[in-house]
């Protein structure tokens, strides 16, 4: 296997990354967005810090490292203006895409697209590790009933209303009602909105699906335990992911998480 390079944000999944890498033997280098990688999960590990804007000097630590592969890792919420500041390798991206205003998905694809025109090959978290990607079925004891599928059904029609306007990843319904949806403040921001819209104080449920358009090497949703936490603490009945379009971090601990926390977890395959 070919040397991997993780571009690592914050959240659990460059970690994941790193242990599946120690699994298979596989050597890598950390690039640590520096603001936004959790330092915690790096300290011991082969990396360099790099600004969110210093495109040169990641892709002068990739090539020194030998690495061939590279994926993104992790959450970068929305940057200063000193961290997005491009230097002069930034610079020239901007103006091959014409210095345009990108949607998230559009831009997302035009930095993969940059990245393999140097020469390196972008791969997807689950590419890495492939039990990340969400299986059918449930992952706990729990499970909806026919009432409650019928609003995950729902639940996936606005998502995927969404996703097409390249918005967000997810909603929350509660019967035949949706409660809100995500924008760009994320699922927690979702969950918080929605704790106190529950008809009765609780019962909602996420939904949280791919958009069509989803650049799954850079952008693929995520849940992990922190989402449970939250979605538990809004007094959440449960929670839908797509099957094979949802990455679900902790998947061997996740559904006794769930079960503790009394909602349901499910995977569910969603027609495209």
């Amino acid at each position: 296997m070919s040397k991997l390079g993780i571009l690592a944000g914050g959240g659990e999944l460059p970690l994941v990354l790193i242990r599946a890498c120690r699994e298979q033997g596989r050597a890598f280098h950390v690039i640590a967005l520096k603001g936004h990688a959790d330092p915690a999960n790096i300290v011991d590990m082969p990396h360099d810090w790099v600004r969110l804007g210093a495109a040169a000097e990641a892709l002068d630590h990739l090539r020194r490292e030998n690495v061939k592969e590279v994926v993104f890792a992790g959450k970068v919420t929305r940057p200063s203006l000193s961290e997005v500041m491009p230097d002069w390798r930034g610079i020239l991206f901007l103006a091959r895409i014409g210095g345009r205003l990108l949607s998230d998905n559009r831009l997302l694809v035009a930095i993969v697209e940059e990245l393999e025109s140097e020469g390196f090959r972008v791969v997807g978290p689950s590419d890495v590790a492939a039990s990340l990607l969400a299986r059918h079925g449930l992952y706990g004891r729990l499970s909806p009933t026919e009432e409650e599928s019928s609003a995950i059904v729902v639940g996936f029609a606005a998502a995927r209303t969404i996703g097409q306007c390249d918005i967000g990843q997810a909603a929350v319904v509660q019967g035949a009602a949706v409660l809100d949806v995500e924008g760009p403040d994320g699922t927690d921001a979702l969950i918080a909105r929605c704790a106190t819209r529950q008809q009765g104080g609780s019962g909602a449920i996420l939904v949280k699906a791919r958009k069509p358009q989803q650049e799954m090497r850079s952008d693929a949703p995520v849940i992990g335990l922190n989402t449970i936490s939250r979605a538990a603490q809004a007094r959440f009945r449960g929670i839908a992911v797509e099957a094979g379009g949802v990455l679900v971090m902790n998947g061997e601990t996740i559904g006794a998480a769930a079960d503790a926390a009394g909602m349901f977890l499910i995977g569910v395959d969603v027609a495209q």
